[in-house]
């Protein structure tokens, strides 16, 4: 059984910490920080297994180098087709690794376009997937393009709708604000951004999410609902015929007008 902690990092990170008991090992995924790992596994009386990195920003992986000073040795996973020094084991689509200490293995997804060599990791009904799916939103295009973005965000819809979506921020607030922009009368959203205010009132995270209500209220998985695509057209000033470019044009929106 894997258990799934969420420790905190910065203003807004996740950085999330895998274990199957009743081993003391741990996987962390995207340590942006060295410090607060280090608190927890502390506290908690663990040890570094294994560190694994979806994308090569710094606050994913700018706490590599003091978790291998605290845990020498220490497995680091990470994208093959990203510059990341710390990385031992480089891995792409259709790979598996099972960290040490986990009771399971864990398959490797390409989902290039927040960089243009993201991966996610996917677990038994959880999915580590870094920057590239948020809860109500994704990622900014840096490095990747949106054409590959656009590409990526399928393959998540595909799983199952149970699956957890562990990504790396919590933006969840932020981002429900613009899917109203997009889909102003939707119930869903009205329900989903009030059962969200209250867990941030509560101080309990927001994410993991579950990927049907993703489906359900998440504009840059629903390109090819009809209110999605007016709003984009209306925001693009034109017909919009695909679903990759009512996508682009909801990112862009986005970027330029509402972050």
């Amino acid at each position: 059984m894997l258990e799934i902690t969420p420790v905190q990092a910065f203003a807004d990170n996740y950085i999330w910490v895998l274990r199957s008991p009743p081993d003391l090992r741990v996987t962390v995924v995207d340590p942006g920080d060295e410090d607060p790992v280090l608190e927890y596994l502390s506290k908690e009386g663990l040890r570094l297994g294994a560190i694994l990195i979806t994308h090569h920003h710094g606050d994913h992986t700018g706490g590599i180098r003091g978790l291998l000073e605290a845990y020498p040795g220490t497995p680091v996973f990470g994208p093959s087709n990203e510059r990341i020094p710390a990385i031992g084991e480089r891995l792409k689509e259709g790979d598996c690794v099972r960290p040490p200490g986990l009771d399971q293995a864990l398959q490797v997804l390409d989902v290039p376009g927040h960089t243009a060599g993201h991966i996610a990791y996917l677990a038994e009904g959880a999915l580590f997937c870094g920057d590239t799916l948020f809860a109500a939103g994704c990622g900014r295009v840096f490095g990747g393009t949106l054409e590959e973005l656009h590409a990526s965000l399928p393959r998540i819809a595909g799983l199952p709708a149970d699956t957890r979506i562990y990504c790396a921020h919590e933006y969840t607030l932020a981002n429900l604000g613009f899917a109203r922009w997009v889909e102003p009368d939707s119930p869903a959203l009205e329900a989903r951004e009030a059962l969200e205010r209250a867990r941030r009132a509560a101080g309990v995270p927001t994410v993991p999410s579950r990927l049907g209500d993703e489906l359900a209220s998440n504009p840059f998985l629903r390109t090819a609902v009809p209110e999605v695509r007016r709003a984009a057209e209306a925001y693009a000033g034109r017909l919009l015929k695909r679903e990759a470019e009512v996508f682009a044009a909801l990112r862009t929106w986005k970027d330029t007008e509402y972050d």
